[in-house]
Parts: C-alpha cells; sequence; structure tokens
C-alpha cells in the first residue's frame, strides 16, 4: 500500500500525550505578527477531519481539530488579523487574512456544541495535547478532489495509525448529537 498524506501529526506518529497538559498558545504560520491565540485548558474529541471546510496542512487530505469550551478561549495577539471565513457556517471559523490558518472555530447558534470552538492543537507552541483518536467525514475527502479509488487505502492507513474511521463524527459523538435532539423535542427527559 502507498503511503498517503493524512496529515503531519498522523503520519510522523504523535507527539507523546501528556496527561497534565492545561492548555497553551496557538500560532498561525505568519512569520512576523503571528496571531496568538490562548486556549486555557485541555482539549476533547481530537480528531483527523476529511470535510471541506476545515484547514488544512499543505498536501494533507485531513485537517486535526479538537474542541475546547469558548469561553477558555482568547485571542492573545494580532487579533486584527482574523477574519470568519464563512459568517453562514456552523462553526464560524477565523482564520488569519494573511497565511489561511484557521485559529479557532466557534459553535455560536443552538446546536448541540455550541458553546465549543474548533481548534487545531498541531498549532500549538506547547507539546503533550491529546492525540487523534478517530477520523471524520473521511468520505468527504473525495469531494476535495481525492481519487475515490483510493479510499479502502485510506480508511486501512488510518486504522493502522489507531483511527477508526467513519463518515460522520465518532459513535460517541453521534449519541451526544442525537441524545440533545431528543431532549428538545421531548422524547426524552431534559
Amino acid at each position: 500500500m502507498s503511503s498517503i498524506a493524512i496529515h503531519p501529526a498522523v503520519d510522523s506518529g504523535f507527539r507523546a500525550t501528556d496527561a497534565a497538559f492545561t492548555g497553551g498558545t496557538l500560532v498561525c504560520k505568519c512569520a512576523s505578527n503571528p496571531v496568538k491565540v490562548r486556549i486555557k485548558g485541555d482539549i476533547a474529541h481530537n480528531h483527523a477531519c476529511g470535510c471541506t471546510k476545515c484547514w488544512k496542512p499543505e498536501g494533507a487530505a485531513f485537517s486535526v481539530v479538537a474542541v475546547a469550551p469558548t469561553e477558555s478561549v482568547e485571542v492573545l495577539e494580532n487579533g486584527n488579523k482574523l477574519a470568519v471565513v464563512d459568517p453562514a457556517a456552523l462553526i464560524q471559523r477565523h482564520a488569519c487574512k494573511e497565511c489561511g490558518v484557521h485559529m479557532y472555530g466557534p459553535v455560536e447558534r443552538e446546536h448541540p456544541f455550541q458553546g465549543l470552538s474548533f481548534v487545531h492543537p498541531e498549532r500549538f507552541q506547547e507539546s503533550g495535547w491529546a492525540k487523534p483518536t478517530f477520523a471524520a467525514f473521511v468520505s468527504s475527502i473525495i469531494e476535495s478532489g481525492f481519487d475515490p479509488a483510493k479510499m479502502d487505502a485510506v480508511r486501512g492507513q488510518l486504522k493502522a495509525s489507531g483511527l477508526e474511521p467513519y463518515d460522520c463524527l465518532s459513535p460517541g459523538l453521534m449519541d451526544y448529537i442525537a441524545t440533545w435532539t431528543a431532549k428538545k423535542s421531548g422524547a426524552l427527559a431534559a
């Protein structure tokens, strides 16, 4: 099987996870005056994502993305360089206007993920963040022009890397969304 560029953090092995990781500073790719965003606390649900909306390093088929409570996100430096990529999207991805890196993406409207912000942990200056634990929206890489004939190889490589491939979110997150929806509709007690 030929090697497919999943994502540098996946392809080169994961950095050691530190149980004491308490957040850090995300930094964009700009050589001068980079945007810096502080995440106070650990991240959750880190995963490889194949959707066409997430920022990906050049040449990578997937992004690596996790969530943190929006209240734990603080722009430290050069926030004037940030702009929302797509104001109509559920995730309000704030990207650096110069280098294009998505720095954080809060979910602000009513949704099971409201109050969370999506971040790209490989942009942390610090090491020790939780490694990705699954791959989501795997088939979506086809939408960005990936050869459909290579999808079995992609799924095999993801599994070999310890990432169970899904064409949605992980079962735990899908259960969370369904529970939120059922409580909102009254099918389950709130």
